[in-house]
């Protein structure tokens, strides 16, 4: 059972990981009593990637104490509401277009969350982003958006990709997070963690190296 042996990889990974990098725990196909050891252990930042998962999820887990939800998925325009009613955070707001209708939305329903902003920084056919250029030509419109609030860039490395690759792109990333005077950076995953620290990352998004395979 998953939930065996959590402990113990929870414990080694905290000991590797300096204070300055906070954990998300990636809760994505990890069924609500699982999320719920976790829980007990101390964790409080879970990180989904589809809507109605987590909401299943929430209402199971609605008699803990409020937890901290972060979406990391590609969002779909057509999902944006909801995603705001049920994250507090946004890890993959990756245009402007999306960000516009995120804060349109959540001025409505009176909520002020947290986004990071997506960057592609190498070739990758697989995933989104912001290039580079086009997000410092947009940060002024991006960083007037209120109620959003940017707090940082978050970035993928593509597969395949060797260590020293990774490292000099979240290196990269966070070179462009300070030009922006953004203190944020979620990077690293399961498989290219240590990479991020390494380069200053403070959120690190960690599924299989804390749970193992997924369950659901």
């Amino acid at each position: 059972m998953v939930v065996d042996g959590l402990a113990a990889r929870l414990d080694q990974l905290r000991s590797a990981l300096p204070a300055s990098v906070k954990l998300l725990a990636v809760s994505k196909g990890q069924p609500p009593e699982v999320i719920r050891a976790a829980v007990a252990l101390g964790l409080r930042s879970f990180g989904e990637s589809r809507l109605q998962e987590a909401q299943a999820k929430q209402g199971a887990l609605g008699d803990l104490e409020p937890l901290d939800w972060h979406f990391i998925g590609r969002l779909q325009a057509n999902k944006a509401r909801g995603v705001l009613r049920h994250f507090g955070t946004i890890h993959s707001v990756d245009s402007l277009e999306l960000a516009q209708r995120l804060g349109r939305i959540a001025a409505e329903e009176g909520l002020s969350p947290a986004v990071f902003l997506q960057v592609k920084l190498r070739p990758d056919p697989s995933k989104g982003g912001f290039d580079p250029e086009t997000l410092r030509q947009q940060w002024p419109e991006l960083a007037a958006l209120a109620p959003l609030r940017p707090v940082g860039l978050m970035t993928l490395a593509p597969l395949g990709l060797a260590s020293d690759g990774r490292l000099a792109l979240f290196r990269d990333c966070a070179a462009l997070a300070a030009e922006l005077g953004l203190g944020e950076l979620s990077m690293g995953m399961s498989g290219d963690w240590p990479e991020a620290v390494e380069a200053g990352s403070t959120w690190v998004r960690l599924g299989g190296a804390l749970f193992g395979s997924r369950q659901m």
